[in-house]
């Protein structure tokens, strides 16, 4: 897959001092799950799902979870997964081009059962479209089994499945259990390395467990029980840089009247101007918080600022945010480089003369700017994401 392949070679020049790259599955684990992106979500009971993938991969989707658990109902799972199964040989026929190859499709199941009797059912063309399978409360009790599912279903394809296992139980919220419930699991990921792609974050079940629920005027991480356990995911699963953990679901997209004024500032938008001609900036603004994405834009800030890589989203225009918020500024990509320069420690003085840039503490950063700078581009030297949403209006429309 390829991030932005929808964008005119003569914009995609202007736009990027560094273009995406095509992304592979035998590619580094982490760069594949940094190239997730927005991973938009799909009921199995939609009617034309195979046309629905089609036509989101078309306007820049690159990654998909057809779901058989939560977003159905109990009595649709049979119709569900024929839908899911009829679906995928449809894809498989004639696969949607992503860049220069398909998106990375999941199917989320409900029971470790579920993986074995959906292989079985599947064709090769099917079978060879599926990425691999997300696995709902996840935890030390399930884990072993579900993961084992997944590597007997590899073995059983003759080539890697992924799994995206989903924290989003009590053991993992609750405070008296936490910390052994998250070492637990970060003892299967490890042992199960080669095929977790991300571990996912369940926020609407951590929640719902405390009969709480993100108003749209707020964040997740204004959710003090929540926040507190993703900073613990975070500290536990993805320390040292081995694992990815997602951001969890903006669960938003229409706009009602608004209690808080808009915290997006006028400042980068203005800026556009100078690329897009007067009066765009402004516009593109007005769209964002007319459709509530200025909230999702700053959870998405805030994701990457605690560690978090890629977005759940549940509504097509969610996806052009969260990727142009994930392109990498010349900025960010020439501190990096100076830090992945040496391994002797020491400071480095920014080019930019408003930082300093230690080899040792940034390295880390350095490296996951380096994976995202390969997945999503580094921009030109004075552009911004909102020249990025820009393009992608103007290539979409």
């Amino acid at each position: 897959m390829r991030h932005f392949s929808f964008l005119d070679g003569q914009v995609a020049g202007a736009l990027f001092h560094r273009a995406p790259q095509e992304i592979v599955a035998a590619d580094d684990r982490r760069l594949v799950a940094t190239a997730l992106g927005a991973t938009l979500y799909a009921p199995g009971t939609r009617p034309c799902l195979a046309r629905d993938v089609r036509r989101q991969v078309a306007a820049g989707v690159t990654s998909m979870v057809l779901c058989l658990e939560d977003a159905i109902a109990d009595h649709e799972v049979a119709d569900a997964e024929a839908n899911v199964i009829a679906a995928l040989e449809d894809l498989g026929q004639c696969p949607p081009a992503c860049g220069d190859g398909p998106p990375m499709l999941f199917v989320r199941v409900r029971a470790i059962a579920q993986m074995p009797a959906l292989l079985a059912r599947l064709s090769g063309p099917g079978r060879a479209l599926l990425a691999g399978f997300v696995l709902p409360k996840f935890g030390i009790e399930n884990g072993d089994p579900a993961l084992d599912a997944v590597l007997r279903g590899s073995e059983l394809l003759g080539r890697p499945l992924w799994a995206m296992p989903v924290l989003e139980s009590p053991s993992v919220i609750y405070r008296e259990s936490r910390v052994a419930a998250l070492t637990g699991v970060r003892d299967l990921i490890d042992k199960h390395a080669d095929n977790v792609l991300a571990v996912r974050l369940g926020a609407t079940d951590l929640s719902g467990l405390f009969g709480l629920r993100r108003d749209r005027d707020l964040t997740i991480y204004d959710i003090a029980v929540v926040r507190d356990c993703i900073a613990d995911i975070v500290n536990i699963c993805a320390r040292g840089g081995d694992h990815v953990v997602t951001g969890p679901v903006w669960e938003y997209f229409a706009q009602p009247e608004r209690l808080f004024v808009s915290a997006l500032r006028v400042t980068p938008f203005e800026g556009a101007d100078l690329v897009h001609g007067s009066g765009r900036g402004a516009r593109i603004r007005s769209e964002l918080v007319s459709a509530d994405l200025d909230r999702l834009i700053r959870e998405v800030v805030l994701d990457k600022a605690n560690g978090l890589i890629g977005k759940t989203v549940i509504h097509p225009s969610h996806v052009p945010a969260v990727h142009a918020l994930y392109v990498v500024t010349q900025e960010e990509y020439e501190d990096a480089e100076v830090v992945l320069a040496g391994d002797a420690g020491g400071v480095r003085a920014s080019s930019y003369e408003n930082k300093m840039n230690e080899l040792r503490p940034h390295r880390l950063w350095a490296e996951a700017v380096r994976r995202r700078a390969r997945a999503f581009g580094v921009l030109r030297e004075g552009l911004t994401f909102v020249d990025v949403l820009a393009a992608t209006q103007d290539a979409l429309r």
